[in-house]
């Protein structure tokens, strides 16, 4: 915008929580984003915690890491994910934030004397954030999320702090956008606009009159519909926004763009920009929506019980799909619910999956049953991404089954293990505050030439985000490597082990750091990307295994080699298949390429 005034949108939720503030105020980012516009994002956290690095998954959802360590809401992925711009920890602010700096503030003296109260000190302390995130991104929009619902006590504050702001910068450069819940009742065959009115109601007694309503609905709003909003709620018609479920969250920018959103917001604070470009955008959801191929992948963790829970693992995995244009079907696999299964009880729950993802975690709960699904993807040669813990526990079930040391753990579940391969990093040492005080943020990665892991990059060096206290124990090393566990990724500082391989396996990856947190859907991170490539090769494979009996006696491993045991759930098992690929290890990518060219042709092997 050349130097104009920086605009500000602020978005704010009633009737319920979970309605998809986040994602609308991402897919207004995009929007704008679409017009060549500058756009950065903040999202305020009612909650008193100082961070989210602390809190529960169960009961928050997953912590987003940023570039520079912030442990962050998790909007904050989809704020990345969305307008495609790497954040920071400004970009985040909690109440608990809030009143630590004016509290340390008070005890500098800064307030000369005076009482400190709510308003204006703890309101003046919001506003300036809004501003630092603001001058910082030398933004022209900024779009600042209010969690929580009109109505919260935890909010009032914030919401206080919106409502001076536009008194503050002048009218003229504030929006506000309110999204609400339409809900339909099937008793009575209609959408009841009552909840809106109420919550809008809510917000202007606190005085903020919103210029938009993003209507969530399951339901189409008819024309009467949005006309009986804008009259009670005091707004055009034009402006109350209709976002019904989509098949995918990257279709909301599509929606609210055919809604009319963008232009709305473009008039409403007289932005000077380009018409919008969302052809690219168009184009990945499309390969979302009309996917050529399919996968199945084991998502084995311990916290299973929350949708959001590992929701940037999750939609690493769809950036994978997207660029294979195939779907990912996700099976949630709850570790713990695997830990007292016999190996035959494992192989029959996981049967059927075409790669094996482990998650992060903290903790004794659930590894056991991570170990046995680990075993379970080596020994079947089904790919596997392990992910930080998920890498970890990794290397302590090849270490237990192939290097033959028993009882080996981790110093954080056993503190007296026999074998500790996986010990705390020296700086840890000493360290009692759990909040803030992990291996945080973004450190190189220095990768083996010649590695999947460099193949997958297609660079000698990355930088990716770690959460982390634990680390492979670099006394293990000689054994491990001597049994055919490959490091392929160091940090060249410390060399600490950052990435671990199979070479002998189709893929078997573990990343100590978390690759999840910089994958985009227009950009796929490498590793999620080439993970799910070997887990569509196997379910191409698994999705022709009776041709591939024929193809494989005669054509890949001699007769007298192939002798196929097992056929079962679509697989192939037993020491024929097997055997055969390993004593062939050197020519099995040819044969995934030939697979490909198979399957392109003529979907299905009919040999």
């Amino acid at each position: 915008m050349g130097g104009a005034m920086t605009k500000y949108i602020f978005v704010t939720g009633g009737v319920a929580s979970a309605l998809g503030k986040g994602i609308t105020s991402a897919s207004l980012g995009r929007l704008l984003v679409a017009r060549g516009l500058r756009v950065t994002m903040l999202k305020f956290d009612p909650y008193v915690n100082v961070d989210a690095g602390t809190m529960n998954p169960h009961q928050h959802g997953e912590v987003f890491v940023t570039d520079d360590g912030a442990e962050t809401d998790m909007d904050l992925g989809h704020y990345e994910r969305f307008i495609d711009t790497n954040l920071s920890r400004d970009n985040n602010t909690t109440t608990g934030k809030i009143y630590g700096a004016v509290i340390a503030r008070e005890r500098r003296g800064e307030y000369l004397g005076g009482t400190v109260q709510v308003i204006p000190h703890v309101t003046n302390e919001i506003k300036d954030e809004i501003r630092k995130v603001g001058a910082a991104a030398s933004a022209d929009v900024v779009i600042v999320e209010v969690g929580g619902t009109v109505g919260d006590i935890e909010g009032l504050p914030f919401l206080e702090a919106i409502r001076q702001f536009r008194r503050t910068v002048g009218p003229e450069h504030v929006m506000y956008v309110h999204v609400s819940l339409v809900p339909y009742l099937p008793a009575s065959g209609e959408l009841k606009t009552k909840p809106t009115q109420h919550s809008v109601k809510e917000l202007r007694s606190i005085g903020i009159q919103p210029d938009v309503i993003v209507c969530r609905t399951e339901r189409p709003l008819s024309r009467g519909v949005k006309e009986k909003i804008a009259l009670f709620c005091d707004v055009d018609a034009e402006a109350v926004i209709e976002a019904l479920d989509v098949a995918t969250i990257y279709e909301v920018p599509l929606i609210l763009e055919r809604e009319g959103l963008g232009e709305i917001a473009v008039q409403r604070l007289r932005l000077e920009c380009r018409p919008p470009d969302l052809g690219e955008w168009q184009e990945m959801v499309e390969r979302i929506t009309r996917p050529t191929g399919r996968v199945r992948i084991a998502l084995v963790g311990k916290y299973m019980g929350v949708e959001d829970s590992y929701v940037s693992v999750v939609e690493a995995l769809r950036h994978g799909g997207i660029a294979h244009r195939c779907e990912v079907v996700i099976e949630k696999v709850d570790s713990e619910h695997l830990e007292p299964l016999h190996e035959s009880e494992v192989a029959s729950r996981l049967a059927g999956v075409d790669g094996v993802l482990v998650c992060p975690g903290f903790g004794a709960r659930g590894v056991e049953g991570k170990v046995k699904a680990i075993r379970y993807a080596r020994e079947h040669r089904v790919p596997l991404l392990g992910d930080c813990y998920g890498m970890q526990w990794a290397v302590i079930e090849f270490a237990r089954h192939v290097c033959g040391l028993a009882g080996a753990s981790t110093t954080e579940v056993d503190p007296q293990t026999p074998h500790p391969v996986i010990d705390l990093l020296p700086e840890q040492k000493g360290i009692t505050d759990k909040g803030g005080t992990m291996r945080l943020g973004v450190y190189p990665c220095r990768l083996t030439p010649g590695s999947r892991a460099a193949a997958a990059y297609g660079e000698p060096e990355v930088a990716e985000r770690h959460r982390h206290r634990y680390e492979v124990n670099n006394a293990y090393l000689d054994v491990l490597t001597r049994h055919g566990l490959r490091v392929t990724g160091v940090f060249p500082a410390k060399n600490l082990v950052e990435i671990v391989e199979l070479p002998d396996h189709p893929w078997f990856v573990g990343t100590q750091f978390h690759g999840e947190y910089r994958s985009r859907p227009n950009r796929p991170h490498p590793l999620y990307r080439d993970f799910i490539g070997a887990a569509l090769r196997r379910a191409r494979i698994g999705g022709t295994a009776m041709g591939l009996v024929a193809y494989v006696n005669g054509a890949f491993v001699p007769k007298e080699e192939a002798k196929i045991s097992v056929y079962d759930h679509g697989y192939l098992y037993g020491d024929g298949i097997f055997e055969g690929i390993r004593a062939y290890n050197g020519r099995i990518f040819r044969l995934d390429r030939h697979l490909d060219r198979l399957y392109d042709s003529a979907r299905y092997l009919m040999l």
